[in-house]
């Protein structure tokens, strides 16, 4: 599957310190996809490299050819998202 990004995204990734890498395992290989209005959320338990997991929520507008991802965002609150 390829897809694009949005500036916002690309944003995010950098500010919150999210690789690309763990972008793009999210969505190829989530745990989890939820439906939400004309995006899905994929979504993933990852370990960073600072050996720590987070859960890692993608956003991505699907209507969008390639799909586009709108945002993304880490939590440690694993149990809060699953």
């Amino acid at each position: 599957m390829t897809f694009d990004y949005s500036k916002h995204a690309i944003e995010q990734m950098l500010l919150r310190d999210i690789p690309l890498e763990i972008v793009a395992k999210t969505v190829l290989n989530p745990d989890s996809i939820t439906p939400q209005d004309e995006k899905e959320i994929y979504q993933k338990t990852v370990t960073f490299p600072n050996g720590k997991d987070y859960f890692v929520r993608v956003f991505v507008n699907v209507e969008k050819v390639p799909p586009l991802v709108v945002t993304v965002y880490r939590t440690s609150k694993i149990n809060k998202y699953k």
